[in-house]
């Protein structure tokens, strides 16, 4: 009886498990080979540059779950040929190392690309929002400096990046005038931690601790948490004088 139970569950486990591996496996690999070819096929430098910082991360760890989730379940299907008064134990003790293999595999790669990726990604980051643009006509553009794209950009604009909330790149084709502006999140990206030196320093807190005048600046004062080692630091920060409007 306990005999006949046994491969009443075991076999389907053998049959249907192995398909289940792989078609969590496959789904991984399409997370990935999705995510790539999203990549290749974007050729515009901002578009890319938001899909990356806003996308890769998450979708690089789903794909590699799915397959490590099919690994799993492929090592415990199918491959269970000891005796039969043997399978239960056997069923169990392979279930259980595999898992735990598992589940250290995924809290150390859930650690690289939570702490040691994002270098990789801001350096690529940097090389995309750089890449110098191409006007409609073919020709190179000139990424203006702060004081030269104020011209450009209009006063709710310029206050935003006055309040480091938003930070606005200004492009311009100088022979036919045609200008590109993008934005970009000004709160940067995760800084390196002077503590720990992972890049894991963000800001979690603003305070304006003297407001900008139409005759003095004003102070801005940010208050960055490592999430890595909970390091606490502040920096201070100048906010421009206000223009007087006639």
């Amino acid at each position: 009886m306990t005999d006949a139970i046994s491969k009443a569950f075991l076999d389907p486990w053998n049959l249907y498990g192995t398909y289940a591996a792989y078609a969590l496996a496959v789904v991984g690999v399409l997370i990935l080979l999705g995510h790539y070819l999203k990549l290749a096929t974007t050729s515009d430098y901002k578009s890319r540059y938001d899909y990356i910082n806003m996308h890769e991360i998450n979708l690089l760890w789903y794909g590699f779950l799915m397959i490590l989730i099919g690994l799993t379940v492929w090592l415990n299907a199918g491959n269970v040929t000891a005796k039969l008064q043997e399978m239960w134990m056997y069923f169990f003790v392979t279930l259980f190392i595999s898992v735990m293999m598992s589940m250290i595999i995924a809290v150390i790669m859930q650690n690289i690309l939570k702490f040691y990726y994002p270098f990789f990604i801001e350096k690529r980051l940097k090389k995309l929002r750089y890449s110098p643009r191409l006007s409609p006509d073919g020709r190179s553009m000139k990424l203006l400096s702060e004081e030269e794209e104020d011209v450009y950009l209009d006063e709710g604009m310029q206050a935003e990046e006055d309040a480091f909330s938003v930070d606005y790149d200004v492009w311009i084709d100088e022979e036919s005038g045609f200008t590109k502006i993008e934005k970009y999140n000004g709160r940067l990206h995760a800084l390196s931690c002077s503590n720990c030196n992972y890049q894991t320093l963000r800001v979690d807190n603003e305070e304006v601790i003297q407001p900008a005048t139409t005759t003095e600046e004003g102070e801005l004062m940010k208050y960055f948490v490592c999430g890595y080692c909970g390091h606490k630091e502040r920096k201070s920060f100048k906010i421009a004088a206000l223009k007087e409007t006639t």
